[in-house]
């Protein structure tokens, strides 16, 4: 058995007497019932992942995953592939944005080159699992083999089990790979079947010219490759990246660790698409952390039922919109928690006629 089919077999449903007794808790806390709204479903949606009616996040991680796209030489980013790798070294010495984020929550950053077309220097938080020198140019050739989309899908799985076995108890999913945006559209566009136009975005801002450009090659690529929307491995394989494959199995070892995945915008959107074309069971352990500015995210949410947590104007990328989305998740249980009851504080609770 394939770590990709052990994984998927060990998604189970939430647990609902867990989530019970939060519920329970929740109508007892010295507030009117619902008054906190989503922070209220969000705790009992954290208790029925973990199984824990208090669950206690104190452990946070990001796991940020990088490659690169033979797609990008076709024009449909306004910035070059170089910066792929300069993004990456910038994650490691701590300037992005994503760190100043994650340290903002407490969340360690975890930065895994998956296909970054370059040789990047030896360091010691970069984890080395390079599955090509970037993926092909999907508009002409599939992006990668079925052998590589599975092996990016199970570095995913690996690199969250890793964490997690080193104390994570929440995670989150970051990208960096120019070009992209392309990539995820052409996933969305291939899994909900929505027009290209429609799950089409400006990516890192190009203008009118671009934007036509890009969904013209997404379209071509489409119409070459013929992508099965039920099959997340051949969606992946003809028009996708090694870092959506990796965030689709953070996702999946995630879910079969019961830990929640707070998933960051439109790349990490395409991501939790492959995940759950692969497994429908991992959707109840999504936490969607924001909407994104890309015009495709709200298809994701969508077809995955999710409703995002914030609307920022953010589309960046990198998880930060996931690391700010976990500081939600981890004040929802807070106050699950920590809260006290009408019973515990001794205040007069709602009067029955």
């Amino acid at each position: 058995m394939s770590l990709l089919t052990d994984t998927i077999a060990r998604i189970g449903p939430l647990d609902d007497a867990a989530a019970a007794a939060a519920q329970a808790r929740q109508d007892t806390l010295t507030k009117p019932q619902g008054a906190l709204g989503r922070l209220e479903t969000l705790s009992i949606q954290m208790a029925g992942i973990t199984g824990q009616p208090r669950p206690r996040l104190t452990n946070p991680a990001v796991v940020v995953m990088a490659a690169d796209h033979g797609v990008a030489r076709r024009g449909v980013s306004a910035y070059p592939s170089e910066v792929t790798p300069q993004m990456v070294l910038n994650f490691l010495n701590g300037g992005a944005a994503i760190n100043v984020l994650a340290r903002h929550v407490g969340a360690r950053v975890i930065v895994v080159d998956i296909g970054v077309a370059a040789h990047l220097p030896a360091h010691p938080e970069l984890i080395d699992r390079k599955i090509g020198m970037g993926t092909a140019d999907f508009s002409v050739e599939p992006a990668m083999s079925r052998v590589q989309a599975q092996q990016a899908v199970e570095i995913g799985i690996a690199c969250a089990n890793d964490a997690i076995d080193a104390g994570a108890d929440l995670l989150a999913t970051g990208d960096m790979g120019i070009g992209n945006t392309t990539a995820s559209s052409a996933v969305v566009a291939a899994i909900t079947g929505r027009p290209v136009a429609e799950v089409t975005g400006r990516g890192t801002g190009i203008d009118d010219a671009g934007l036509a450009r890009k969904i013209a090659v997404i379209e071509q690529a489409l119409a070459l490759h013929r992508p099965d929307p039920r099959d997340g491995l051949d969606v992946l394989a003809k028009v996708g990246g090694f870092e959506i494959g990796g965030l689709a199995g953070v996702i999946l070892g995630a879910a079969a660790r019961r830990v929640p995945v707070v998933i960051d915008g439109f790349i990490s959107g395409a991501a939790a698409l492959i995940a759950c074309t692969l497994a429908p069971s991992a959707q109840p352990y999504l936490i969607a952390a924001h909407r994104s500015v890309e015009r495709g995210h709200d298809a994701v949410f969508a077809h995955l039922d999710l409703t995002p947590l914030v609307d920022l104007g953010m589309r960046l990328g990198e998880g930060t919109g996931a690391v700010l989305g976990m500081s939600l998740c981890q004040a929802a249980c807070k106050i699950l928690d920590e809260m006290a009851t009408f019973g515990e504080a001794g205040v007069s609770g709602k009067v029955e006629n």
